[in-house]
């Protein structure tokens, strides 16, 4: 058994066990950077991962003259900073984790120079990483005195709401704000929960105090909502992603807005003062798009009519050709009062299309003090809560 355990080739194959502990250690970072943490059990959760870090500390340190080892003794400490500060408190999952990776950084079989090295890179890393974001989350983060005076879930469990009163010296500062989350992107282990951060959307905001808060949820189908807002307006529109868009066959052609109309302009389309400043390009007819300094040829692809000469030296098309607005950027649109906004009208589309776009026949509808706030619909239309995608921001560090 005694050679066994010496043979080099049975160190190699231990050692490999060695970057589970690494990948934890790789997987709590990354949960810190997304996740907000809730701990149910901490001295059962410690008692956990102590007995790990042993088991783990023990297997890297019989193999600490193996390559693969050597390596993962520098990787476990780097991924751990983000955890420190953004976990901060949370020192039962943290220090026995911190442990582990300094006692094998010090005992691992690496040369010493390449150790003092690595470690110093660490210890540095740590110092002015711990020092940026204490100081981030003193001058830029503002320290609200805020009261959660009710919370809940919506009656499908799909969604969780509470409502927060926000506190000022001055009373025309003060609000009452409403946010809702998903209720389904929750990560659930034995002894924490992970929540995902900054996914909450303010749905109502009401200064100054609301001095009654009564939240209602009802139950209502896709075909009522459709008929409600088409009632309010056959203006209102929704905006999809790209991918939606694609989905149902739309084209960039099919979702310029217009933007900032002029009284003249409105006046060519038969529109009062008091009417929209934004429309669709589509819903202007041909004959109309002169106005705008727009035109159509045949094939349905709009251009330019005539182009000025300044725009024509800052962008480097050529005198006289004819410039598609498809070949412009969105920078480049926007002197035309032009942007792709992916908005479309509400009443153009069917409701096979809504069923397309994933919106449930029925849902949750929230209201507020008697007055909807918050309507599933709207939501899954507009892709309120992207629990699919993951963008690295500085919001993620409050």
């Amino acid at each position: 058994m005694r050679r066994f355990f010496a043979n080099v080739w049975t160190k190699r194959v231990v050692s490999l066990l060695s970057i589970f502990y690494a990948a934890g250690a790789f997987a709590l970072c990354w949960f810190s950077l997304f996740y907000d943490i809730h701990i149910h059990g901490r001295v059962s959760q410690c008692l956990i991962i102590i007995a790990i870090s042993i088991m783990a500390l023990v297997v890297m340190l019989y193999t600490r003259k193996q390559f693969v080892t050597k390596l993962v003794s520098f990787l476990i400490l780097p991924p751990m900073l983000p955890v420190v500060l953004l976990y901060f408190g949370e020192w039962g999952m943290i220090i026995p984790i911190i442990v582990t990776g300094l006692l094998i950084l010090l005992l691992s079989g690496a040369g010493e120079g390449l150790k003092t090295a690595l470690g110093t890179v660490t210890l540095l890393l740590y110092v002015f990483g711990a020092l940026g974001y204490f100081l981030f989350t003193s001058f830029f983060v503002i320290d609200d005195n805020t009261e959660v005076v009710a919370k809940g879930v919506s009656p499908s469990g799909r969604y969780r709401y509470r409502v927060v009163n926000t506190l000022s010296e001055e009373t025309e500062n003060s609000c009452t704000s409403i946010y809702v989350e998903p209720n389904y992107a929750d990560k659930d282990f034995l002894f924490a929960t992970f929540t995902l951060k900054n996914m909450e959307r303010v749905v109502d905001l009401t200064r100054p105090v609301s001095e009654t808060v009564n939240i209602e949820w009802k139950t209502q189908t896709r075909s009522e909502i459709t008929a409600e807002l088409n009632a309010k307006s056959e203006h209102i529109v929704v905006r999809l992603s790209d991918k939606a868009l694609e989905k149902l066959g739309i084209s960039d052609a099919d979702h310029y807005t217009l933007y900032g109309i002029s009284s003249k302009q409105k006046a060519a389309l038969g529109k009062k003062e008091s009417d929209f400043n934004d429309i669709l390009l589509s819903d202007i007819p041909d004959d109309k798009l002169s106005a705008f300094n727009l035109g159509k040829d045949q094939s349905g692809s709009y251009y330019v009519l005539e182009p000025t000469k300044e725009f024509l030296a800052a962008t480097g098309f050529a005198e006289g050709s004819r410039i598609y607005l498809r070949d412009l950027t969105e920078t480049q649109l926007r002197a035309f009062h032009i942007i792709i906004d992916n908005a479309i009208y509400l009443n153009t589309l069917t409701d096979a299309q809504l069923a397309q776009l994933g919106v449930p026949e029925s849902g949750d509808v929230m209201y507020f003090n008697g007055e909807i706030c918050f309507r599933y619909y709207v939501a899954e239309i507009e892709e309120y809560f992207d629990t699919e995608s993951r963008h690295f921001s500085l919001d993620l560090l409050e």
